[in-house]
């Protein structure tokens, strides 16, 4: 036998306003999306994780000096010969974007 999934109470707003919707909002958006209204919560918090939430584990932080050069070193040349990286630039506001 499964066990019963965790529940919360979901209250729904009186009216429509920036942090909650009405029933009736809910409703016409399980129609809209042809599912049904638990769905388009589990929908809305899944696009609100998504927005929210890091997708990714932290590292351990900016690119030392170092780890940049070696980037710089091994990275394919362009057709002048040149390299163009406005991620590893961002780190010497100094630069105009262009190093050869």
């Amino acid at each position: 036998m499964k066990a019963a999934a965790p529940k919360i109470v979901f209250r729904y707003r009186p009216q429509d306003c920036a942090t909650g919707v009405t029933r009736s909002t809910t409703q016409r958006l399980a129609k809209t999306l042809g599912v049904n209204e638990t769905q388009v919560v589990h929908l809305a918090l899944r696009e609100l994780a998504a927005r929210v939430l890091p997708q990714y584990e932290a590292d351990e932080g900016p690119l030392t000096p170092v780890q940049c050069k070696q980037i710089k070193e091994t990275a394919p040349k362009g057709m002048g010969g040149t390299y163009r990286s406005r991620l590893l630039d961002l780190q010497r506001p100094e630069s105009d974007g262009t190093s050869g």
